[in-house]
């Protein structure tokens, strides 16, 4: 765990420069706008340690897999976001001698996230070798208003001489990705123009066949005028600068304002890519530096407006929390359907960007209560868009009659994810998807969508199970072999309670759904029938018969359900008797003793009780946590959200707080020693689970909301607004009392510490404060 940054509300500081901290910076550093995005790069040279990222969203390439043994049912590739053409490059030469931070001595550096407002700025002193001494102040946004741009100011200073300064700001295509199998780069060259100010280069990925056209345009203040130039283009294998000379003087400041959008084949037709990129640039330019600013933060106003959580009291949970609405708000706007949630986002390169189950068990509740509710509904049809890829996949492994399997890795729907412990056994994101539905038609009511778009998926995926399962003559049930849960530190396991116990609840629901449809709207469900080929009462029997008489691993004795058949066959010893020499220890042990080993890497039987809280009774939440978490290390990033959350409604304040904070300030202190490969964009939706469902006890029953809020011991106070169903809803807590304002809509009925109460429009009720309580 690391601590260099400073605790500040609303801002990520760093103050001194950290050479050894530096790919960690970049990567909290991040910059983006649902369109694309930039780790926090420094625009100069920099010859030491740096990741270089910069990524559009959609744009992938399937980079051959590397295994050593290989297995029917392989995928082919690995799908991986692509680093795309560095757009902030400025190289700066002053008398020739290139600015290079690694090879200067620095003073008074300091680099600024500003969360509030949306942009990143840096400062610092120099001093070169020659003895020159400069200043340096940066500032850069990925504009959340024109989201195929950027802006950057540069400013350089001279503190004790005249000379001369040459500035070339550049786009170069010449990169590749960190994780690049066999050192491969993806991109060729199309085609690439330069003039004066202003140069283009158009990329296209090899085998995808993408396009992505970078423009670059520029102006130059000198002592706070827009000044004439001379600009010298550059042209080299996939680059493309203007080169420009100035006679500068000391203590007399230089300015380039560089513009720059990337557009992408996604969006336009690829022989409009250059003359939309020209335009895109003139009408940018003409709104000008400042103009950019001031939109960028009426923006970014509007958000925190809706999705703000006000901690008063705890300045270290104040900026974690925003810190991941903050990314969440950069990753994902939920205006394309065909995008979605990568687990690092666009803060670096680790997981490949592509889609994982994170956003269904994590993402879609924080965009359901902090977005309109389209932006929900649109990452529910991106799964239903994939559902023929994913009968596909689900074919390959030998699965029939339309059994869908979603892969677990994705871009496109089919599935990219090379490890066979993870590619054919941790099939539990099936169940993910499914739960998501129900998620989302329990939140907002939008049973239309179950006939639009759900009831295709969902009976895709109960084909799946009913066929995954089979029949144990010993046990006289249905038994579920050769699976990895959630835990990923257990593969290849039998009867995985998590799984089997997910698998029984779609059944349930897809039979829900099925009766449903059936009744309310006939003429669809008849559609349906004939497009799935399907037998429901055959297929729906069959359904019935597996939930009767699945098999469900527990121990009568300790009173808690077993995470697989062999559990109780390991050596059971608790993280804290482990020496912290050993940890993480999915970085000091082998993956032989690791499998072996009792411990946890995320919750597993606890995250199904998590999910299905209504269907457990609180003794029995409470010997499962109580077993489990000591045996947990939470080595992934989404484990201590729902250590949290169950925490918090067993009444244990202190160990709710204590994951809260493990996993709002996971990469602000690099707990994991691993926010140098990008944020956890995905569990970032945890932590701030954690505090709605987690301190604030929201939960939707019967179409109601319903709170029990408590404020953590060293908090005075805390706030967060929900959108819910036409209503924005803001909800204060503290030591005294509990206000929940309705802020929009109709008048509204929740249930606060389980009492009915009824808000009127623009009104609020106030009730005091209970003993915590669980819901």
């Amino acid at each position: 765990m690391k601590n260099y940054l400073k605790h500040d509300e609303w801002c990520v500081i760093e103050e001194g420069f950290n050479r050894e901290n530096n790919e960690i910076t970049e990567s909290l550093c991040s910059l983006g706008n649902g369109r694309m995005g930039q780790r926090g790069n420094f625009e100069e040279t920099f010859s030491g340690k740096t990741l270089q990222g910069n990524y559009v969203a959609g744009v992938y390439y399937p980079d051959k897999t590397r295994v050593g043994w290989w297995k029917n049912g392989y995928p082919e590739y690995f799908a991986k976001v692509l680093n795309a053409a560095n757009w902030i490059g400025i190289k700066v030469e002053l008398d020739d001698e290139v600015l290079d931070l690694n090879n200067c001595e620095v003073e008074d550096f300091r680099r600024v996230l500003n969360m509030k407002e949306g942009y990143l700025e840096r400062s610092f002193v120099a001093t070169l070798e020659s003895g020159k001494k400069i200043k340096v102040c940066t500032k850069r946004i990925n504009s959340i208003v024109d989201d195929e741009s950027g802006v950057i100011k540069y400013s350089i200073t001279p503190l004790n001489f005249d000379g001369k300064l040459t500035l070339t700001p550049f786009i170069d295509g010449d990169i590749k990705n960190k994780d690049s199998n066999y050192d491969e780069k993806f991109w060729d060259e199309v085609q690439k123009e330069t003039g004066f100010a202003e140069s283009y280069l158009e990329l296209k990925t090899k085998k995808t066949g993408f396009h992505v056209l970078t423009g670059q345009k520029f102006e130059i203040i000198q002592d706070g005028q827009v000044i004439d130039f001379q600009s010298l283009p550059i042209k080299g294998e996939k680059f493309v600068a203007n080169s420009v000379s100035l006679h500068a003087l000391e203590n007399q400041e230089v300015s380039i304002i560089k513009y720059a959008c990337n557009l992408s084949s996604e969006n336009y037709a690829v022989e409009s890519l250059l003359s939309n990129a020209k335009k895109y640039l003139s009408r940018i330019s003409a709104k000008g530096f400042d103009m950019m600013i001031a939109e960028q933060s009426r923006k970014w106003a509007e958000k925190w407006e809706n999705n703000d959580i006000i901690i008063e009291g705890d300045v270290a949970a104040q900026q974690g929390i925003r810190f991941n609405i903050f990314q969440l708000n950069q990753t994902y706007s939920g205006e394309d359907s065909r995008l979605n949630i990568g687990p690092k986002g666009f803060t670096g390169e680790k997981y490949g960007g592509s889609t994982y189950w994170d956003t269904e068990a994590y993402c879609i509740p924080f965009y359901m209560s902090t977005s309109d509710q389209q932006v929900a509904r649109n990452l529910l049809i991106y799964r239903w868009k994939q559902l023929d890829r994913a009968i596909e996949n689900a074919g390959k492994l030998g699965f029939k009659n339309g059994a869908a399997l979603y892969p677990m890795v994705t871009m496109n729907g089919e599935e990219c994810h090379n490890e066979w412990e993870i590619t054919f056994e941790e099939i539990h994101r099936n169940g993910a998807i499914a739960y998501a539905i129900y998620d989302y038609i329990n939140y907002t009511g939008d049973k239309a969508y179950l006939a639009e778009y759900g009831f295709e998926v969902l009976l895709g995926i109960a084909r799946f199970w009913s066929q995954r399962v089979n029949w144990s003559d010993h046990k006289q049930k249905y038994v579920m072999l050769g699976v990895t849960g959630p835990n990923e530190y257990e593969n290849n396991v039998n009867n995985n309670w998590y799984t089997n116990y997910i698998a029984t609840w779609c059944l349930k629901y897809c039979l829900e759904v099925a009766d449903f449809v059936k009744n309310s709207n006939p003429t669809r469900y008849e559609e349906l029938v004939s497009k799935t080929n399907l037998k429901d009462a055959v297929e729906f029997e069959q359904f019935s018969h597996i939930i009767d008489n699945i098999y469900l691993p527990e121990s009568k004795d300790l009173g808690v359900f077993l995470q697989q058949d062999g559990f109780l066959d390991k050596e059971l010893i608790k993280v804290k008797d482990l020496p912290a020499t050993e940890r993480p220890i999915n970085q000091k042990w082998s993956w032989d003793r690791i499998l072996r080993s009792c411990f946890i890497k995320q919750a597993d039987v606890l995250q199904g009780m998590y999910f299905f809280e209504d269907d457990f009774d609180i003794e029995t939440l409470k010997r499962n946590y109580d077993f489990y978490e000591p045996m947990t290390v939470h080595e992934s990033s989404l484990s201590p959200c729902v250590h949290s959350i169950i925490a918090a409604k067993l009444g244990d304040k202190a160990r709710s707080y204590e994951f809260y904070q493990r996993s709002a300030r996971l990469d602000l202190d690099d707990y994991n020693n691993d926010t140098e490969d990008g944020c956890h964009i995905t569990s970032m939706a945890g932590t701030w689970l954690s505090v709605t469902k987690g301190f604030g006890g929201m939960r939707v029953k019967d179409g109601k909301l319903h709170f029990s809020p408590f404020v953590p011991e060293n908090w005075k106070s805390f706030s967060f607004k929900i959108g819910f169903r036409g209503n924005i809803l803001n909800i204060i807590t503290n030591d005294d009392f509990v206000e929940v304002q309705n802020m929009s809509g109709d008048a509204i009925s929740i249930v606060l510490y389980d009492e009915e109460k009824i808000i009127e429009k623009n009104q609020n009720i106030i009730v005091e404060q209970q003993d915590f309580i669980s819901v």
